[in-house]
């Protein structure tokens, strides 16, 4: 076993500054020297550093950064493991770059994030669309059954890969990885997997199984979403004869920028170094915390709390008000939720450890003060899984060959059976509803303008002004793209 309490990035990192460095380099911040940003921003730039000697470098790893990786990848269980200084983003492109050439199909969870769905388009690449089973304890998409991928591996015994979402951004991970792997491994067939939100899987129960543990092939994680990596800072994780390492390695020098920020790379050797060592005092420090926390929150009157299948999620309910409002309510008492959609706000907990605290009684407290001082909508939107229920593989061509046409911007009635120019995503959590080239049909214009008027908000597509939904689609209806 390696020594996991070491940090090599962090500890070069104070060795450097500890010599009293004079900088004729780049960044131009001369250590925070030349810097106007308040003080606690400034005193960090002193090491926000480049590629000097002692440093290593991140794309051709022999030293501090090489060590750092090995001790990454022996803490997941990996072949190779890789520090990401451009997010799982940059994580799904590499993988799906890897796996497809252009013209290739590739099985793609539907619920999957929008740098999925980028990432086959920079490719070239056919997505077949796996639906999702509905979850019915958080009302969202949840993963995908065994069922469904088994029949489209038949359908499509031409792709590539099976792309799946674990676990999803409520913490739904369904049961049947490990068998859709197994299937999947049967026709020479690598399963990548999107565990952007599973980075603290390795800890172990009552956490889910990492998705290395149940035999995928490539992963990547966003250490900076449950860990305490800094916003941008992921891992990523490769166990498998399937992948071509050496063409994942180019394809991450060329799509990672070529001056990585030391900072998030130190973020990232500290995050591995607290999961490495996460211990089991640790864990029921966070399963005590988390029990008090939920117990508190339950005694506060008109508010329903779910729990998901990963305990550092939870959901919060008001009764007959919408999540947006909630939201908004909660932020007007100092309580920053991770997202908001029709029914619920989602809670990312934090994974506390033994003498560190999060305060309970006075967060409750203000969440009781913000609930009680909401003032209740009429009714709560019913949302049902009826937008789940279309086939389960349907073809969407995505290829950034297809010729350009031009587009309009039309009123919702205009919309419906007609072509989207563009993704419609609503962000949190970046999960398009409708894809570039999918028919807008009128069940999708009404949950969107409905979505928007409570207030969500969306990229891509569509836009409002307060008074009008307009929506992008191709001006001359195009092939159809469906199969």
């Amino acid at each position: 076993m390696m020594n996991q309490n070491r940090k090599p990035v962090v500890e070069a990192l104070e060795k450097f500054q500890a010599s009293r460095p004079i900088s004729f380099h780049v960044p131009g911040h001369k250590h925070g020297m030349l810097s106007n940003l308040p003080l606690g921003m400034k005193e960090a730039l002193r090491y926000d550093v480049t590629e000097l000697a002692g440093l290593d470098d991140l794309h051709a790893p022999t030293e501090i950064l090489a060590e750092a990786q090995m001790l990454l990848a022996d803490t997941y269980g990996a072949e190779c493991s890789y520090f990401l200084v451009n997010g799982s983003t940059v994580g799904n492109l590499a993988m799906i770059r890897t796996i497809c050439e252009p013209g290739d199909t590739l099985l793609v969870q539907r619920n999957a994030h929008k740098s999925v769905f980028h990432a086959m388009e920079l490719a070239g690449a056919h997505a077949v669309l796996l639906t999702p089973e509905w979850d019915e304890r958080t009302c969202t998409a949840g993963a995908v059954s065994l069922a469904t991928v088994k029949d489209a591996l038949d359908k499509h015994p031409e792709a590539k890969g099976v792309f799946i979402t674990y676990p999803t951004y409520y913490g739904t991970t369904g049961t049947e990885l490990s068998q859709i792997t197994e299937s999947a491994h049967e026709q020479n067939i690598p399963v990548l997997v999107d565990e952007a939100h599973g980075a603290h899987f390795v800890a172990g129960a009552p956490f889910p199984p990492s998705a290395l543990d149940l035999g995928v092939d490539i992963t990547v994680q966003s250490a900076h979403k449950t860990l305490s990596a800094m916003t941008q800072a992921s891992f990523l994780h490769v166990k498998s004869d399937l992948v071509d390492v050496t063409r994942l390695a180019r394809l991450l020098s060329m799509l990672q920028t070529s001056s990585p920020s030391y900072l998030l790379l130190a973020s990232l050797d500290d995050a591995r170094e607290l999961i490495a060592n996460y211990s089991e005092g640790d864990k029921q420090e966070f399963l005590t915390w988390r029990q008090v926390f939920i117990q508190q929150l339950n005694k506060i009157e008109t508010l329903e709390v779910i729990e998901t299948e990963d305990p550092l999620k939870i959901l919060l309910r008001q009764k007959e008000a919408s999540g947006y409002k909630l939201q908004q309510t909660l932020e007007q008492g100092g309580i920053y939720t991770e997202l908001a959609d029709e029914r619920q706000v989602l809670f990312v907990l934090p994974l506390v450890v033994k003498n560190e605290s999060y305060p309970i009684e006075s967060i409750c407290k203000d969440i009781a003060t913000a609930v009680k001082n909401m003032k209740v909508e009429s009714s709560q939107p019913s949302k049902t899984d009826e937008s789940f229920n279309e086939s389960s593989h349907k073809l969407v061509i995505t290829t950034s060959s297809q010729p350009k046409k031009d587009t309009q911007w039309v009123v919702c009635e205009l919309a419906i059976g007609r072509q989207a120019a563009s993704p419609i995503i609503p962000y949190p959590p970046g999960i398009p509803l409708v894809l570039n080239g999918e028919l807008l049909n009128e069940q999708q214009v009404q949950d969107i303008r409905r979505m928007l008027e409570a207030g969500a908000k969306f990229q891509g597509g569509v836009k409002s002004d307060g008074h009008t939904i307009e929506f992008e689609v191709l001006n001359v209806q195009g092939e159809d793209v469906h199969d």
